[in-house]
């Protein structure tokens, strides 16, 4: 007997059937189905067998509804009627065992018993399902020879198999005049396939043709029907031609319900045609046709979408006004839409609405919310919603606690990590290691030393033995705010430590702080080390030893460098053909993305730190429009998501996480994108910091922030330092503008590859690399 085997649900079904099924269940593969079965002999109908399969064929349990359905060949009181043979045939073809399909079926005369239209039609299903449309219509033509009529269902079934499975037109179209012909009344799905036939052909007047005859015969159109009409003429850009087509139904006395009119609004939605989805809207009010809560809705997001936040506002009061109530998704998209267009605030009002009105949000709702409070900077707000969702939902585990800090902290949402990380101790639960570990990673990698070490110290004196991932953060945070001695003054502390470790990520933040300072032996000794525990080391020391290299010129070491990264292959490899510019036309680009798609990083800090070398070591190279295209798709593959935020009133870019390279890369892309911006922003920022430093020290002072004034000081760019932040570095837009028009392209001046290193210049030629075959 197999004990973990699946039991029915008690109740489901009779004492007789439910003890049948789980008899079945627990049979060892070669156990005796004959000897199960005498125990219900006599006691089981037909219908009771019609059961018993259909569960298994719920389970996709082919293997046992076979074994019993040959034990039944086998026996006398129980011998397989039409419909368990029919039943048994639709079992194999979800499966795809087209073979034993057929043998099924071809078994029934043998067993005396007929062929009839659903044995037939369950065969031509289990191949039309299977990609075997020419199947499906020669067993068609085969029942016919056997005298066996089919029916509606046979019809729509091959038309079904025959228009997934490529049949041109014209022969769907002799499928349907032959059962018209055979006095079988087209029905709806007939006609929905014939409709799905054509939106994925792309035709157009077939389309309109199929949809008048389906009226005038009096079949009344559903939502599937009207979305393959409107993605028919999508495809073709003649949403007007679906309007004219619904209007001729109202003209006639037969006008469309709102299903219709909701999927002509939704493909205009799609397309960003708000003028065309407002004539929509106009005319099923005309034509008598009460929007419900999905016009409302699709029409509120692409009003949203276009920056129509006037149109939005006037909308939702009409829809409150003419008792259509919204629902949690209407107000998930209204709060998403308002934190896009900047309107943080108005997002949080329409929470307090929504509560207001007894709708009870979701997980979305406050995944929304607090992804704009994190926008927004409205970390009070963030700490009331979190509060609610605690209160009105189950608490939180230990392990989603920990997520919600990390994710949190890889947004650079450190305000909201801190929120989540306190949420713990007001739950009556104590932060356990991975809640620490996740507060100081994040962190860590923004330079707030201040929070990270404070995290420590807490995690220390609550009785944890702090591991080392949380170790080389503090010393990576202290690094990233150019606290090099500090950093290197922590690891000496470590290593007087009894009991304390260090990884291969601790080497590498070692080696990152001594090329930060520019000390290369130094980094070349941490180097030797991580090489003795590491066959390959990763291509971010490479790219960061290559970087120290180049800014001291020591070309010799470089050429060996790049000697090993050519020998290494993979993504060693393509990171040296990236710098050569092999990859630089957009199909060559493919191997580039496609070695990304294979970093083995184990979460996103470690792959920003990757971004953040490779594109310092382009800029350093004079590669910039290529550390440009770097950073572009550093930025859609999730990492530093923080790092350019656009709204009609607000664009800043956040670069207090990259390195100087990618920092100067950021500043170059962002002031390109504001010359190219017909309509500037109410306010520019620039941010160089977030969190706590230390009283003795200036925002100022802090590496990134020293590479941001240089950067604006070489192009005269009139920014100054926030008054009530210093972290943020502004000016309106208004004031910006004159100072865009004086200046040259950006995209011409500063992005874009200027000659190689002479000395590089002879080794990357020699160099192969990946590409495209």
């Amino acid at each position: 007997m197999i004990v973990d085997a699946i039991t029915v649900e008690k109740g489901k079904y009779g004492y007789e059937i439910e003890s049948c099924i789980n008899s079945l269940s627990q049979l060892p593969p070669r156990g005796s189905v004959t000897r199960c079965m005498d125990l219900y002999r006599s006691k089981l109908t037909m219908q009771d067998f019609s059961l018993i399969f259909r569960e298994f064929a719920a389970r996709s349990d082919w293997h046992r509804a076979l074994r019993l359905f040959k034990y039944m060949q086998r026996q006398q009181w129980c011998k397989p009627t039409e419909h368990i043979y029919t039943i048994m045939i639709g079992i194999m073809g979800r499966e795809g065992l087209l073979e034993k399909c057929s043998e099924i079926f071809e078994d029934m005369p043998e067993n005396d018993v007929k062929w009839n239209v659903y044995a037939f039609t369950a065969l031509i299903n289990a191949y039309g399902r299977n990609g075997q449309y020419e199947a499906s219509l020669h067993l068609l033509a085969r029942m016919k020879k056997e005298q066996v009529e089919p029916n509606l269902i046979t019809y729509n079934t091959v038309l079904n198999a025959c228009s997934k499975g490529g049949l041109d037109w014209e022969g769907l179209l002799n499928l349907f005049a032959q059962m018209r012909h055979e006095g079988i009344q087209p029905d709806l799905i007939t006609y929905n396939t014939l409709l799905s036939a054509c939106s994925s052909r792309g035709l157009v007047e077939q389309a309109a043709m199929v949809f008048k005859t389906m009226n005038e015969s009096g079949v009344v159109a559903d939502a599937v029907t009207y979305k393959s009409l409107v993605d028919t003429f999508a495809g073709s850009n003649q949403l007007g031609r679906v309007e004219e087509l619904l209007r001729e139904m109202e003209d006639e006395g037969n006008p469309p319900d709102i299903a219709g009119y909701n999927s002509l609004i939704e493909a205009y939605a799609d397309a960003g045609n708000v003028h065309g989805a407002a004539g929509v809207f106009k005319q099923m009010q005309r034509g008598g046709c009460a929007p419900d809560v999905e016009t409302y809705s699709t029409l509120l997001r692409i009003y949203g979408n276009q920056g129509c936040f006037e149109q939005v506002r006037s909308l939702f009061s009409d829809m409150k006004d003419l008792s259509t109530p919204p629902t949690v998704a209407t107000y998930n998209s209204l709060i998403q839409v308002f934190g896009e267009g900047g309107y943080f605030q108005e997002s949080i009002n329409l929470f307090h609405d929504m509560v207001d009105s007894g709708v009870k949000p979701d997980d979305a709702t406050y995944s929304a919310l607090l992804s704009v409070c994190g926008r927004g900077g409205l970390t009070r707000e963030a700490a009331k919603i979190h509060q609610h969702m605690l209160t009105n939902e189950s608490t939180p585990s230990l392990e989603a606690s920990a997520g919600l800090i990390s994710s949190y902290g890889k947004m650079a949402m450190y305000k909201d990590a801190l929120v989540s990380y306190y949420r713990i101790r007001e739950a009556g639960l104590d932060p356990q290691v991975s809640a620490y570990d996740a507060l100081i990673q994040g962190y860590a990698k923004g330079g707030l030393y201040v929070e990270a070490g404070s995290t420590l110290y807490a995690m220390n004196k609550a009785g944890f033995q702090a591991p080392v991932s949380s170790v080389n953060s503090v010393m990576e945070a202290y690094s990233k705010v150019g606290l090099h001695d500090e950093a290197l003054e922590f690891f000496s502390e470590l290593q007087q430590k009894e009991g304390s470790e260090v990884d291969e990520r601790t080497h590498e933040t070692l080696l990152g702080v001594y090329c930060d300072m520019g000390l290369l032996e130094e980094a070349k000794e941490e180097f030797v080390i991580i090489k003795e525990t590491s066959k390959v080391p990763g291509a971010r020391v490479y790219c960061l030893l290559l970087s120290l290299c180049v800014r001291r010129s020591k070309w010799d070491y470089a050429t060996q460098l790049l000697d090993e990264m050519i020998a290494a292959g993979g993504l060693h490899q393509v990171v040296v053909g990236i710098v050569r510019g092999t990859y630089d036309a957009d199909f060559s680009w493919q191997v580039v993305e496609y070695a990304f798609d294979g970093l083995k990083l184990r979460d996103m800090e470690e792959s920003m730190d990757f971004y953040n070398a490779l594109v310092e070591l382009l800029v350093y190279c004079n590669q910039k429009a290529r550390a440009a295209r770097v950073l572009a798709d550093a930025m859609q593959r999730g990492a530093f998501p923080e790092a350019f935020i656009k709204t009609r009133r607000v664009w800043s870019v956040n670069v207090h996480r990259m390195s100087a390279g990618a920092t100067v890369t950021a500043l170059s892309t962002w002031f390109n994108d504001l010359q190219e911006c017909e309509k500037l922003p109410f306010m520019t920022s620039i941010v160089v910091s977030c969190g706590d430093i230390e009283d003795h020290r200036k925002v100022e002072d802090l590496p990134v922030a020293k590479v941001v004034q240089a950067f604006l000081k070489h192009y005269a760019a009139p920014l100054e330092t926030a008054s009530w932040n210093e972290g943020r570095i502004v000016c309106k837009g208004e004031a910006l503008k004159p100072w865009l028009s004086s200046m040259p392209s950006f995209s011409e001046t500063y992005v874009r590859n200027e000659p190689l290193p002479a000395q590089l210049t002879k080794q990357l030629a020699q160099s192969k690399v990946p590409s495209l075959k």
